[in-house]
């Protein structure tokens, strides 16, 4: 939880009342409460406020600004090409501007300010970034718009930063030590000057532990106008980092564990607060840090729908009732009724592989020893082929004078023929080749069909969010086909089969059918001859969803698909080897003149952040053991200090790191970011307290024996502190300088250049 002990400037003023009392955050006391009156409080001056130290805070705050948006917009118009991820996020951008309908597994504010910046420039989404190394002059892009935005927040990152040490209390060395490990960090500075989502998730996390500071520092003003301020401030940065990215919510983590220490504090007796009053504190962190974040979060989504209102390459992911609200819609276009009797294509919707079969059998065998049923294979196969075609005809033998060619409803009992090999699909308890647990898919003559086995070649045609009886529609009638007697869904995944199986889809039985990769939808209806009544198109009328409903369904699927980011990359790394920089990620190439941009951070900063991390813990650790023996090596305002406002950037880190461990999808450098930023400020705040020895309370035992703290007197000497910051900067400078080519993606390097950079095996490219 940040605290707001007065810092150095604070101690250096004469000011009647200028210094406050912190509370020891382990013996529970309330002694500030004590020693100070709400008025003297209230008049205290906060610990920005300090008579002749405001002009140099004013002056490095502008001079770190203006190196922070050099560093950021340098060379920002190099490469002419589209470089990594731009390929995603600038195709989206221009999605927006086409009002085209797409998916990503990202909220949308962040890809909203893309397209943002692009409508200011006149830009109207004409190129759609297919791959890396497209030139943007030939395509007339206005790239180096896109790439502003995210700049100029990589840049003001710099001074919030500097702000967030300053309005904690620490001293102006310590304030500029934390600003400029982000300053000259290669890997912010690499992250911020592309088409990219992270710089809008670091400043936005920034400006979240900003807020809050300031919020908490006014602590003894309650529900004044700057209290609610700075509260609702909190709320809206939070917004906007969980709007970006849904690791925003590590930055909720952060804020939440600040707050509950802080409502349990107050819930103390002492403190003097009534149960009524206590509510009072509680519903309004409540509405500012949950309500307000939660209501932005929605808006960015009805904005979302509101612009893509045309069918586009997202249409797929969505149930067919929301594709019926996009306009231009394939699916619902093409889409008719299925009648019995039709021959009609079967796809997948997840893997898009076709039901299909074809005469060779299952093995006698399967690698594993099992024995299979030696029946007919049916497999997916991801290309269109006859022996993808399969006539639906009805599940009981229908009287001489019925209409045998009606419309199939939602919940038919219907069978599938298979046209080329005359045989009829069936599912029965026999283990499937990859799947023990799942049932086997096979097909079988017609007499067996309709004679014996006829109960196991029932399959129910189940519509998802169907109706009873609603018809049922090629496209847009997505549906499960659930085997009658043992109630699996049929489902296919994308790990091929072995030779025998031609190296298709595996179809099988699943038993959980409720999971949303069991959906398939009819694609074709190969034998609907073209006088047929139903190949007229009429017009059909967009229709409309309840908002909420859409915003429920986007988000399962966005959950679902994130989850499933588990496949390998090149250039994939874990989180283990983030702090130690052990491994970075190749953005932009070209050979002809050597340049690369190698995203990486700056190895100076990082290592000595590290390195900071654990000496943070080791003074936790050696203070509890020593106050276990009755030593106590630091004065109680410094203890304060050090496990409250040095603890909450602590709290920071471990909260935006330590997750990472637990999750199974893709991860890659960058996802490090907002700790590495938390792990400076832990480097500023342990600058200080190294350097700055003086302790900031005298002890006195006083004649009634008991021990009495006053502020100490006199400037505080921040010779120390000054010379370790003018060391930790030449050397994060000297550092961001040695590998800025890789960043900016010039000069280019020769061969022994490259090797002089390849400090820990970096897998940089060689141009030949």
């Amino acid at each position: 939880m940040p605290d707001s002990p007065p810092g150095v400037r604070q101690r250096a003023s004469k000011k009647k009342g200028a210094a406050q009392a912190v509370p020891n955050p382990g013996s529970g006391s309330n002694s500030e409460d004590e020693l100070l009156s709400k008025k003297q409080k209230a008049s205290a001056p906060a610990p920005g406020a300090f008579g002749h130290a405001q002009g140099p805070f004013r002056i490095w705050l502008v001079l770190l600004t203006i190196a922070a948006i050099f560093t950021r917009f340098y060379k920002i118009s190099h490469p002419k090409e589209v470089v990594f991820d731009e390929v995603h996020f600038g195709k989206f951008a221009s999605y927006y501007l086409q009002r085209t309908y797409f998916f990503d597994v990202h909220p949308p504010f962040g890809k909203l300010l893309f397209a943002l910046m692009g409508w200011f420039v006149g830009y109207d989404g004409h190129f759609l970034f297919d791959n890396i190394g497209d030139s943007y002059i030939d395509n007339k892009v206005p790239y180096v718009a896109f790439r502003a935005m995210p700049a100029m927040m990589g840049a003001l990152t710099v001074p919030v930063v500097f702000l967030t040490m300053w309005e904690s209390g620490y001293s102006l060395p310590a304030s500029i030590v934390a600003a400029g490990l982000i300053l000259f960090d290669n890997a912010h500075i690499g992250q911020t000057r592309l088409i990219l989502l992270d710089a809008t998730l670091i400043f936005s996390m920034a400006c979240s532990l900003l807020c809050y500071v300031r919020f908490y520092k006014l602590r003894h003003l309650p529900f004044s106008r700057k209290w609610w301020k700075w509260l609702l401030l909190t709320g809206v940065a939070l917004s906007c980092v969980i709007s970006t990215k849904y690791v925003g919510v590590f930055t909720f983590v952060t804020i939440g564990a600040a707050v509950g220490i802080d409502l349990w504090n107050l819930l103390d007796i002492k403190r003097g607060l009534t149960i009524q009053e206590f509510t009072k504190h509680f519903a309004a962190r409540a509405f500012g840090l949950i309500g307000v974040p939660f209501f932005f979060y929605l808006f960015w989504f009805q904005v979302h729908f509101a612009i893509l209102y045309r069918s586009g390459p997202g249409d797929d992911f969505m149930t067919p009732e929301f594709q019926e609200t996009l306009s231009d819609n394939i699916m619902t276009l093409n889409s008719v009724d299925i009648h019995y009797q039709d021959t009609i294509v079967i796809r997948h919707k997840e893997t898009k592989a076709y039901l299909h079969s074809h005469p060779d059998k299952y093995p006698l065998r399967y690698e594993d020893g099992r024995i299979s049923s030696q029946g007919q294979q049916v497999t997916g196969y991801p290309f269109e082929d006859i022996n993808n075609n399969w006539v639906i005809i009805p599940g009981d033998p229908a009287p001489e004078d019925s209409d045998k060619t009606s419309v199939v409803k939602n919940g038919d009992l219907v069978k599938l023929l298979h046209v080329v090999t005359n045989t009829i699909l069936l599912s029965h308890d026999v283990a499937s080749p990859y799947y023990p647990t799942n049932q086997e898919f096979t097909a079988i003559d017609i007499e067996a069909a309709n004679a014996d086995r006829h109960n196991d070649t029932l399959f129910e045609i189940r519509i998802e969010g169907g109706k009873i009886n609603q018809d049922f529609r090629s496209m847009s009638g997505q549906f499960k086909l659930i085997h009658n007697p043992s109630k699996v869904a049929m489902w296919t995944h994308s790990k091929p089969l072995p030779d025998w199986a031609f190296k298709q889809q595996e179809i099988n039985g699943n038993k959980n059918i409720l999971q949303t990769s069991n959906l398939w939808f009819v694609e074709n209806i190969p034998s609907l001859a073209p006088e047929d009544p139903r190949n007229v198109r009429t017009p059909k009328e967009v229709k409309s969803m309840p908002f909420l409903k859409k915003y429920f369904e986007l988000q399962r699927t966005m959950f679902h698909h994130n989850n499933a980011l588990t496949s390998s990359h090149p250039y994939a790394s874990q989180p283990i080897q983030w702090p130690f920089l052990l491994r970075g990620v190749s953005f932009w190439t070209k050979n002809d003149s050597r340049e690369q941009i190698y995203f990486l951070g700056n190895p100076i900063g990082w290592w000595l952040s590290s390195s900071i991390l654990a000496v943070f813990v080791g003074i936790i650790a050696a203070d509890q053991l020593t106050q276990r023996r009755g030593v106590d090596a630091l004065d109680r305002r410094t203890r304060s200090k050090l496990y409250n406002s040095t603890g909450f950037f602590f709290l920071a880190w471990a909260a935006h790191y330590l997750p990472f461990f637990l999750m199974g999808r893709q991860l890659f450098l960058h996802h490090y970011l907002p700790a590495h930023l938390a792990s400076s400020l832990v480097t500023g705040a342990l600058v200080e307290f190294i350097f700055c020895v003086e302790p900031l309370e005298t002890e006195k035992i006083g004649k009634d024996g008991k021990k009495k703290y006053t502020p100490r007197s006199g400037p505080q000497s921040l010779a120390a502190a000054w010379a370790a910051a003018v060391v930790v900067i030449a050397a994060v400078a000297g550092g961001w300088y040695f590998f800025s080519p890789l960043t900016y993606g010039s000069p280019g390097l020769d061969v022994s250049q490259v090797i002089a950079r390849q400090w820990l095996g970096y897998d940089l490219h060689f141009a030949k």
